[in-house]
């Protein structure tokens, strides 16, 4: 069986040693190289190509934030998860270190105080196998022995971006479709505290179920989770969940977030960008779209402000533009429930 290759950055002697011990610890993945500091991981991943990095937020010379953003500018990166105390459950560092492209986090910490070793031994192995996996390598899976790309074929996410007029083309658009066989998530730029409100009335709307996504609940087939802040996906074994961290941008929850960190699991999934201002989601299904992800976009004749579709048909050149309510017949017709 091939080895999973890693390279572990912490300033911390003890913790390398420790990190090591848990990471080898069931012999599919090897440590090939260690760092001290940002700028020796960055030459570490250079020099021995890992599928993975165990990155450190605070370290000397240069910190794993800004090194994990030089690696993913890297051609063919690896995935990099942040392993501190500093990465808890949305945490701004933990949100910093997403958006400089880490795939995942484990914090050191359980909210007991100090470092917890038998945590990130039940925790680490399993992320760094997942994330191996996304990275498009031709490991076993733990679970079911197939590749990320082998067991989805069809896209298992529907991700919808909106901002300006997009409640009313939400609502068109998933009474249209109807509930669907893949879970549905939605960022929809908006005012922090609304997400209930606009939850409610979308599933009055829409006629099937809406929720306000939760950090760690399951995303299911035949549900719609609206964003209540920014959110990244992550994939944990057998199912789909979000993290969610506050943020202080001005357009939240960020629609190229949440497209990029499905890009970075290796999901072909749908992306739907509709009226809005600016060009939130433009990268992101560009990304996808890279991925083989299918990418529909509303038309400038019925947006209310043409600027993210269009910015995402100029990223994407073969998207395909309809009407919300064409949109969702779309859907319905690929993936109807």
């Amino acid at each position: 069986m091939a080895q999973i290759a890693v390279v572990v950055a912490d300033d911390s002697a003890f913790m390398r040693i420790a990190l090591r011990r848990i990471i080898e610890a069931e012999g599919d993945l090897r440590v090939v190289a260690e760092a001290a500091d940002g700028e020796a991981a960055i030459a570490a991943v250079r020099q021995h190509r890992p599928q993975v990095v165990a990155m450190d937020v605070e370290m000397p010379v240069l910190g794993g934030i800004e090194a994990t953003r030089r690696i993913m500018a890297l051609p063919n990166p690896p995935a990099v998860i942040m392993v501190s105390q500093f990465t808890q459950e949305a945490s701004p560092a933990a949100l910093a270190a997403m958006e400089a492209g880490a795939a995942d986090y484990v914090s050191k910490e359980t909210g007991f105080g100090g470092v917890d070793l038998g945590y990130l031994d039940r925790a680490l192995r399993d992320r760094l196998r997942y994330w191996a996996l996304a990275q498009g390598q031709r490991t076993p899976d733990p679970v079911a022995g197939v590749t990320l790309r082998q067991a989805y074929s069809s896209p298992p996410l529907i991700l919808i971006a909106a901002s300006t007029g997009g409640p009313d083309a939400l609502a068109a658009l998933l009474a249209a479709s109807g509930p669907l066989s893949v879970p549905v998530v939605i960022a929809q730029h908006m005012p922090v505290g609304l997400a209930p409100e606009l939850a409610s009335l979308l599933q009055r709307r829409g006629g099937w179920p809406v929720r306000v996504a939760e950090t760690g609940r399951p995303l299911v087939a035949g549900e719609a989770v609206l964003l209540p802040t920014d959110g990244v996906l992550v994939r944990l074994r057998d199912s789909f969940v979000m993290r969610l961290a506050p943020s202080n941008a001005p357009v939240h929850p960020s629609a190229d977030l949440l497209f990029r960190s499905a890009a970075l699991l290796g999901l072909p999934a749908c992306a739907v960008v509709l009226t809005g201002m600016g060009e939130d989601g433009a990268a992101g299904a560009g990304a996808l779209a890279q991925q083989g992800g299918r990418i529909l976009v509303q038309t400038a004749e019925s947006s209310v402000v043409g600027g993210m579709p269009q910015a995402t048909r100029a990223q994407v050149p073969t998207a395909e533009a309809l009407r919300p309510e064409a949109i969702g017949l779309r859907l319905r017709g690929l993936w109807g429930a």
